[in-house]
């Protein structure tokens, strides 16, 4: 994904804003550990694994596999609509190719199909939100209740059904209850899972540990259930001992507005780093106003990339 820091405010501010919570959530500390969550647990769909699997990616090069991920998160959050409807086409030609048959079920997977992106789209403004609960200061009732009002403007860029997307605490619990029981771990799950977690030192030192003190902040975040579904040999008791210092890090490092993200995020992501550095020293854009996928689709969106967005054109994993 090829990025240049001057393109992410050059229109507008995006579709959130100074004033919004998404803003606040994600450019906070907590981000990266949200985020090292986030694909950690989506590995329990067995349909994503599957396409994770069989693109080898994360094994080949994990640094830059998840530095990408993350920084398309980050820039729909905070990049203008131009940049984030340009990323979205981006990623959704890099998943177009990626189908094939899950093992388990013996059904047909897509990386692009609405089912899987809104899994994805979830358990990562999900993930977020629990890092900013449980290491920063979170958020109030109406704070929360935006954030989430924000989230499915966000999966209007991706593939996701919109009356499939939840709206508030309780829709978000009900989605993850509706989904519970097609949950799984394969020997595939568990190696990724792992992997993710303790990527070797081969892959680089630096963003090796880095990725390894962010699992180590992530774990406590799950739930019990998920934990010994996943392998994770965690128990709760370790989770004070982790939480407590990972707040007092957290708790410094917000005391400079995004020092932490532009400092430490290098280390494990550079590119979503630069979109931090970027997000700082951007000058007010052209037109100080937000904007909605759909305009910002019309005025910037290529005609490849409105064919990717035909709700016809992924493959569902349930066909």
């Amino acid at each position: 994904m090829a990025f240049d820091p001057s393109t992410l405010r050059r229109d507008d501010y995006g579709f959130f804003g100074p004033d919004s919570v998404t803003w606040k959530v994600w450019a906070s500390p907590t981000a990266l550990i949200g985020f090292q969550r986030a694909v950690t647990l989506e590995h329990f769909d067995p349909f994503l694994t599957a396409a994770v699997a069989d693109s080898q990616g994360i094994y080949d090069n994990p640094a830059s596999r998840l530095d990408h991920t993350l920084a398309y998160f980050v820039l729909v959050a905070i990049g203008d609509g131009r940049t984030a409807i340009q990323a979205a086409e981006h990623l959704m030609r890099v998943h177009a190719p990626m189908t094939g048959i899950e093992p388990v079920t013996g059904k047909r997977y897509a990386a692009n199909s609405p089912e899987t992106q809104l899994w994805i789209h979830l358990t990562g403004w999900h993930s977020v939100l629990i890092a900013y609960e449980m290491y920063g200061p979170g958020l109030t009732e109406e704070e929360e209740r935006q954030f989430w009002a924000e989230c499915a403007i966000a999966a209007e860029l991706q593939t996701c059904k919109a009356a499939d997307v939840p709206r508030t605490r309780e829709g978000v619990r009900a989605y993850f209850e509706q989904v519970r029981p097609r949950l799984c771990v394969t020997e595939r799950a568990v190696r990724a899972m792992r992997y993710l977690m303790w990527v070797p030192m081969s892959k680089g030192w630096r963003f090796a540990l880095g990725s390894r003190l962010l699992s180590l902040a992530s774990i406590p975040t799950l739930p019990i259930w998920m934990r010994k579904l996943g392998r994770l040999p965690f128990p709760r008791v370790l989770d004070l001992l982790v939480r407590i210092p990972v707040r007092t890090v957290v708790w410094i490092a917000s005391r400079r507005e995004n020092w932490a993200m532009i400092k430490a995020a290098p280390l494990v992501a550079p590119l979503t780093a630069s979109i931090f550095a970027a997000h700082v020293a951007a000058p007010p854009p052209a037109s100080p106003i937000t904007i909605t996928p759909e305009r910002a689709r019309a005025l910037y969106g290529s005609q490849g990339g409105r064919s990717l967005w035909a709700k016809g054109t992924p493959v569902s994993e349930t066909a």
